[in-house]
């Protein structure tokens, strides 16, 4: 389903429909794609500070531990969120933190906001199939009403942005597996600029860089933040000289939203196809799982959409904490990985990222 720039729908409506639709999309391909697996968990749920969501979520009974498991998938969640309410001021430090650009006013009692979103991650049970992490969101701060006045029926809206990324963090490396993901989010970048895709790659490699292991999380794929219509710290200002164009609108930002999410199904199932039926062994399946306790400590430690959502009163704990895998390990000064090995040409590019495409 794709919302036409041309929609009268207040645009914080058109994302709504948007991200249910692309919700169903994926989690259908996914349990198409193995259909005696059990289904994905679908969790409808109410903040009672505003808002609603759905959390659809995957994995295998764990009520009987000598039962083994053949999944493709280990343990999956797609999740959306479409709330409202005040912002406490713990929150909007936080965002002013995040969002620089942003101009939030002061005002002790908090900040009425919107946001909607789609975030998934995939952990796949085979060593030799990489994890997927997604991610689209829209955010609006809207004027505040004191308590003497009437609600209005659509509040002025003093800041909206887009946000979001999608990037692949695999155990073992196939190169064809990231020239094959890049290369279908740069196509879907491109529509709408040359200059989006190097450009949210190299955000992408800077973000998720877990700085006490001086290493990435994965081999990357795009990031972005703070899309609106007025200057952007990273891309060039569109009112500049020779500036290559970009999205500015809010229309035109949701459209590239919108090619951005179509493009996750093609991007990744390809791989995970390819991937899930390969033969591993118990030391494979021990190197996945180091690399997933790595993915476990960005999270925690970095990820700023984990530490905002921690603030946000009412927040949903269990989807906050859904991107986290079923089963992750630590090990005192490791041997995997050393040079030579298997291990260590994924750990080369961890250290020193690639340009894919």
């Amino acid at each position: 389903m794709s919302t036409t720039a041309s929609s009268t729908k207040p645009m914080r409506d058109q994302v709504e429909d948007y991200i249910l639709s692309l919700q169903d999309q994926i989690v259908s391909a996914f349990e198409t794609l193995d259909p005696a697996a059990p289904r994905f968990k679908r969790d409808s749920w109410v903040r009672s500070q505003g808002g609603k969501g759905q959390s659809c979520v995957f994995a295998c009974p764990a009520d009987d531990s000598s039962i083994i498991h053949d999944s493709t998938l280990e343990k999956a969640g797609v999740n959306i969120s479409i709330v409202h309410g005040v912002l406490p001021p713990a929150a909007i430090k936080q965002m002013r933190a995040d969002h620089t650009s942003m101009p939030l006013p002061d005002r002790p009692e908090g900040l009425p906001f919107f946001a909607a979103g789609i975030s998934l991650v995939i952990h796949p049970r085979n060593p030799h199939a990489p994890t997927v992490h997604a991610n689209y969101r829209y955010f609006e701060i809207t004027e505040p009403v004191e308590k003497d006045q009437p609600a209005p029926e659509q509040s002025k809206v003093l800041a909206w942005w887009f946000g979001g990324g999608c990037d692949l963090t695999p155990s073992y490396l196939y190169e064809e597996d990231a020239v094959h993901f890049h290369t279908t989010i740069k196509n879907a970048c491109d529509k709408h600029g040359p200059q989006l895709y190097p450009k949210f790659k190299k955000w992408c490699d800077e973000y998720f860089y877990i700085t006490h292991r001086n290493e990435s999380r994965g081999i990357g794929g795009i990031f972005f933040d703070d899309l609106n219509e007025g200057p952007h710290a990273r891309l060039n200002s569109p009112n500049s000289t020779n500036a290559a164009p970009r999205p500015t609108s809010p229309a035109e930002i949701f459209s590239l939203m919108q090619d951005l999410g179509n493009a996750f199904i093609p991007s990744y199932l390809p791989i995970l196809k390819a991937r899930r039926s390969l033969p591993f062994t118990p030391s494979e399946r021990r190197w996945q799982l180091l690399r997933r306790g790595r993915y476990v400590e960005f999270n925690l430690v970095y990820d700023r959409g984990t530490k905002f959502g921690l603030m946000t009163p009412g927040a949903r704990i269990e989807s906050i904490l859904m991107s986290l895998p079923e089963t992750a390990r630590w090990e005192y000064m490791s041997e995997m990985g050393e040079e030579g090995t298997e291990e260590a040409k994924l750990v080369e590019v961890l250290k020193k990222p690639k340009e894919w495409v």
